[in-house]
């Protein structure tokens, strides 16, 4: 049997977050940020999509949209770091 080990673990939204970080992750204060785990190399959290859909403001929906997409950038920019 083998094991899984990722390089790195997404959290989608507050509820994936706080299941694998703890109850005392605050998603909108640390969202984009890395931190070590040890069933990861790193693990880091944003929005969930569906939460931009939601958005009922047209250029705050854009906003978060962008700052979505910002953190998977940061997401593929680790991943360079770490040799992909």
């Amino acid at each position: 049997m083998s094991t899984v080990r990722p390089e790195i673990v997404v959290c989608l939204g507050a509820t994936a977050a706080q299941a694998f970080l703890g109850s005392a992750f605050r998603l909108m204060q640390e969202r984009g940020k890395f931190f070590e785990d040890a069933r990861a190399g790193l693990v880091t959290a944003t929005i969930h999509p569906s939460a931009i859909l939601r958005v009922p403001e047209k250029d705050q929906r854009h906003m978060e949209y962008a700052h979505f997409v910002a953190d998977l950038r940061g997401v593929r920019e680790r991943l360079g770091v770490l040799g992909r």
